[in-house]
């Protein structure tokens, strides 16, 4: 077994390496030179660029009901702060900057969050299914992703069995792992995000169609059994622009070579899946 880091020493050491991060990317931010969207409207944009909607609870064998009913809850307040925002051309969207501190004073609870590869209790947790909505709606643009990061996308079996790439995976962790896109186009664009009983809601908007359209594509999704006897999720997961006129398939490109710990019961994962 190799050296721990300083923030797998104990609680108190992640919580001042976390401390440290934070203030790192306080800095940083102070520093940069981004124009955060700021604008929102009621009104909404009228042209639909992309939609994601999901059920926000997950249900089955060692998922704590209570933390998923709270996960809600932290989405729909996340939400309400995104809710009719406009990213005009030039402009950059941050996730962090619009929702805010996940502390108890600014009404989060505890949901699930992954700490040094563990799902346990945390403020604010739940946030990355909203984060991975956006990430989504994003890919399915010209918008420019800045900042993304992943973690798992095995963190509960498939929906009904069916695999869906991009159910999961998109991380965000206040304020330093932060989930950024900037409008390079021509036009402004506008984020909706909303809850309807448990389900989430989130679309992209804009004034006028865009001359490509875009499509995620996952290639060789399998399971596999480790040497260190876990199971993970592997596949590659491609974005293709698409000439909205003609259909013709312009740009292929890798947006993540997917190498997921298995997080659920291992024997829920479908066994004609597994390499």
């Amino acid at each position: 077994m190799g050296k721990k880091l300083f923030c797998e020493i104990s609680p108190l050491t992640y919580a001042i390496s976390l401390r440290k991060e934070i203030w790192k990317r306080h800095l940083k931010n102070w520093l940069g030179k981004e124009k955060y969207a700021k604008e929102r409207s009621d009104q909404r944009l009228a042209v639909l660029v992309s939609e994601v909607h999901n059920n926000m609870i997950k249900r089955g064998p060692g998922i704590d009901e209570k933390l998923q009913l709270n996960k809600a809850d932290n989405i729909r307040l996340a939400c309400s702060r995104i809710n009719g925002l406009i990213i005009k051309p030039g402009e950059t969207f941050s996730f962090w900057n619009r929702v805010g501190k996940t502390s108890k004073r600014n009404g989060f609870t505890e949901g699930r969050v992954i700490i040094n590869g563990r799902l346990v209790a945390g403020v604010g947790g739940g946030l990355c299914n909203l984060a991975n909505n956006l990430n989504l709606i994003v890919l399915h643009s010209p918008l420019t992703v800045t900042e993304v990061h992943y973690h798992s996308d095995a963190l509960a079996p498939d929906p009904g069995g069916k695999r869906v790439p991009f159910s999961a995976g998109t991380s965000v962790n206040y304020n330093f792992v932060d989930y950024r896109f900037r409008n390079d186009t021509s036009q402004p664009v506008q984020l909706c995000t909303w809850c309807d009983g448990d389900d989430l809601f989130t679309e992209l908007r804009t004034t006028e169609p865009f001359a490509e359209t875009f499509r995620i594509v996952e290639e060789d999704h399998h399971f596999h059994k480790e040497p260190n006897g876990k199971y993970y999720r592997i596949s590659k997961i491609y974005r293709e622009t698409i000439d909205r006129v003609s259909g013709e398939v312009k740009k292929k490109e890798l947006v993540w070579d997917n190498h997921s710990e298995v997080m659920f019961d291992y024997d829920l994962i479908p066994k004609e899946q597994i390499r």
